[in-house]
């Protein structure tokens, strides 16, 4: 039986998906997650400290024994907006291969984009009718305007939580005038994006894994359910916006404490959640959904 491993060398997050073929579909075996920060420190001047390479090693050594303990017999291994930024990120990528056995891909954003929707696509039920989806990572934000059949714009955007942290974000809670930075600097970056949404009108914005997950089991605590471990989980547009009134006022701490968050999220959140925020203000969506697939689940998809 063929097991396959796909490991998403996120800017901030590392994340493993072990599955297996199983009667023509893929079964997931497995999943893990480990916050390696790599784009802390040098994400904005093109690239990766040291520390951030001890921390990379050290996750991709973990993701190694969990690979071989379940026997997997192919490792896919893709690398994103801080490995393509980074000037040593061709470096790296020689070192993780000599000391891990590991063969990073760095792929374009236009392939990130691509592979992000044929995930959500597996997550969501998209219909006919068009929808925003919003990818947001450390580095870089994939913006795709698809329906179930096909994409018709595709766009990644160097302007990820941690790029945002570090450019703007010097206070904690985020200071009224760092948020208004924020989002004078997204109607520079997103000019583009404004002309394709009048021009396609996407009636819903599918939010993909990551910040999303989280913001997702927040308003399921709130709403006192259960937080499903489905392909698709809940949110709406009115439940965000409690939720980002909240992250907007409290530190860290007090962030932290709020049931459905977890540490690994605690801190690019507030700024993701101010991008979220200015798409909604700038375009009328009916509704918000939430995928829990995203790049790793679109590798099996196109593989399948």
């Amino acid at each position: 039986m063929e097991r396959f491993a796909i490991i998403d060398l996120g800017t901030n997050t590392f994340n493993l998906l072990i599955a297996e073929k199983r009667m023509g579909r893929f079964v997931t075996l497995h999943q893990e997650r480990i916050a390696a920060r790599m784009g802390v420190g040098g994400i904005n001047d093109g690239f990766i400290t040291s520390e951030a390479i001890e921390r990379v090693l050290s996750a991709l050594k973990k993701f190694k024994l969990t690979i071989e303990n379940w026997q997997v017999t192919q490792v896919t291994a893709f690398g994103t907006s801080a490995l393509r930024s980074a000037k040593n990120g061709g470096e790296l990528t020689e070192k993780i291969l000599i000391e891990t056995g590991i063969t990073v891909r760095i792929i374009s954003g236009e392939e990130e984009a691509e592979l992000i929707y044929l995930g959500v696509r597996n997550a969501v039920a998209m219909g006919v009718s068009k929808s925003l989806i919003v990818d947001i990572g450390g580095g870089s934000v994939e913006f795709i305007i698809a329906n179930a059949d096909e994409m018709f714009w595709k766009k990644s955007v160097e302007i990820g939580g941690q790029r945002l942290i570090e450019k703007f974000q010097h206070h904690d809670p985020l200071l009224p005038e760092e948020m208004a930075q924020i989002s004078d600097y997204m109607e520079i970056q997103l000019a583009p994006l404004f002309d394709e949404l009048a021009k396609h009108q996407p009636e819903t914005l599918i939010g993909s894994s990551g910040s999303f997950d989280t913001l997702s089991e927040i308003y399921c605590n709130k709403q006192g359910m259960p937080f499903p471990k489905e392909p698709e989980t809940p949110l709406t547009i009115t439940g965000f916006e409690t939720i980002f009134d909240e992250l907007l006022y409290k530190p860290r701490r007090e962030r932290l404490a709020i049931p459905g968050m977890i540490e690994m999220r605690v801190d690019m959140i507030v700024v993701a959640s101010c991008l979220i925020q200015f798409l909604l203000k700038k375009h009328l969506f009916k509704s918000i959904r939430v995928s829990a697939y995203s790049l790793k689940e679109g590798v099996l998809a196109s593989s399948d």
